[in-house]
């Protein structure tokens, strides 16, 4: 009994974790898609009373590109190549095949394999391929200009108002994968180093052995804020301003190299936050940049390359570098001061980053500054007293 109550609740849908907003969103968007490739259609194609000029599939469509744009079933290439291949395939199986019902479960079958051999692998094709089947007279009348218009028209019609309305509400649509580690060494990134690296997904994925209808680094990146949860758990509320130094050094943009590389060696650090008079951060200058504008791709004479750097800047024509804004990183990776330390971890692996990280208020002033020592020193310490509360730790 136990196990037809467990089997029936698979039945019952979960809550679906989504906002009015975005709800609302995704049905305005539908909302304009469809009536905009339906009017761009009519007025392509001019005379419709012969052919439809709106296919129903599009509406599942519309559901797919609007409510689950970052899903791999609803990018460009799964509507555009996934509608024109079911197409193709249901036309051929409505010319070559008699009995109607045959036809139609050749040509979904057949669509299926089709979309996946083409990687465009999009439901909304299979319901295509059955118009193309059992559309009737008017559809059969058409033939291979059925693929063309409606379908292929559709399609592009949908895809392009998809496009600019997701962008547009802050959507990013097509959706872009993850991009690979810069560096040119081994080693897994170095935002990879904890927990479950992309070896490990990639295996459990291969296991699972189904379709998922999510990207496989939107699921990795699901997954790693999970994980950056339960450290939050774990370590309590440590923020940014409980670990920032308050007392940072600083310099404007207009502060001379020779200056700021004085200020560095004074007082032993490697980065300077650029602020502007109201204190807010518009960029960091750091050991890295003066070494990258100085021209030290060999070891020899790195002191005597930066300090004659430095002092053409100073006094040479203003076509060298002579003051922090010109060779400064900008914009500046920062923190806000209230800040989990364990979301600090990603921002630290950035190329740009040189383990400085400026920390702001609500107004985006400058508060402080956290190291990767700070960090470090945070995260020992934060392990070290959640495992006394445990009574782990002596």
């Amino acid at each position: 009994m136990e196990k037809l109550k467990n089997w029936l609740k698979g039945f019952v849908p979960e809550r679906i974790a989504v906002n009015r907003t975005e709800r609302l969103r995704a049905g305005i968007g539908a909302f304009i898609g469809i009536l905009f490739t339906g009017l761009v259609t009519v007025l392509i194609e001019g005379d419709t009373s012969t052919i439809p000029y709106l296919i129903a599939p599009m509406g599942a469509s519309a559901v797919l590109l609007f409510a689950v744009p970052s899903s791999p079933l609803a990018q460009p290439w799964s509507i555009i190549g996934g509608n024109t291949t079911a197409a193709i395939i249901g036309v051929t199986c409505a010319m070559w095949i008699a009995h109607p019902a045959t036809a139609a479960a050749v040509a979904v079958s057949l669509s299926i394999v089709a979309m996946f051999a083409l990687r465009c692998i999009h439901p909304p094709s299979g319901a295509v391929a059955l118009t193309a089947v059992l559309g009737g007279a008017t559809i059969h009348a058409q033939g291979y200009w059925f693929v063309l218009a409606p379908v292929a028209l559709n399609s592009f019609i949908l895809l392009l108002v998809a496009i600019l309305f997701n962008n547009a509400t802050r959507r990013p649509y097509p959706h872009l994968t993850a991009k690979a580690s810069q560096h040119l060494t081994n080693d897994i990134p170095a935002e990879m180093r904890f927990g479950f690296n992309t070896e490990d997904l990639n295996a459990v994925l291969k296991e699972y052995n189904q379709v998922l209808d999510v990207s496989r680094d939107d699921l990795q990146s699901l997954l790693q804020q999970t994980e950056m949860h339960a450290y939050r758990r774990r370590f309590g509320e440590i923020v940014c301003a409980d670990i920032m130094s308050k007392d940072v050094v600083t310099v404007v943009f207009g502060t001379l190299l020779e200056d700021a590389w004085l200020l560095m060696r004074q007082h032993e650090i490697k980065a300077l936050p650029v602020i502007d008079r109201a204190r807010r951060v518009v960029g960091i200058i750091t050991q890295a940049n003066f070494m990258q504008h100085a021209n030290l791709e060999v070891y020899e004479g790195f002191e005597t390359k930066l300090k004659s750097f430095i002092r053409r800047s100073h006094t040479l024509s203003s076509q060298k570098p002579e003051v922090v804004g010109q060779i400064m990183t900008s914009p500046a990776v920062t923190a806000s001061s209230n800040m989990h330390i364990i979301e600090l971890i990603p921002l630290m692996t950035q190329a740009n980053v040189h383990h400085h990280i400026p920390v702001i208020d609500d107004e985006r002033r400058l508060v402080g500054m956290v190291t990767q020592s700070d960090l470090v020193s945070a995260l020992y310490h934060g392990r070290v007293a959640n495992l006394r509360t445990l009574g782990l730790s002596s």
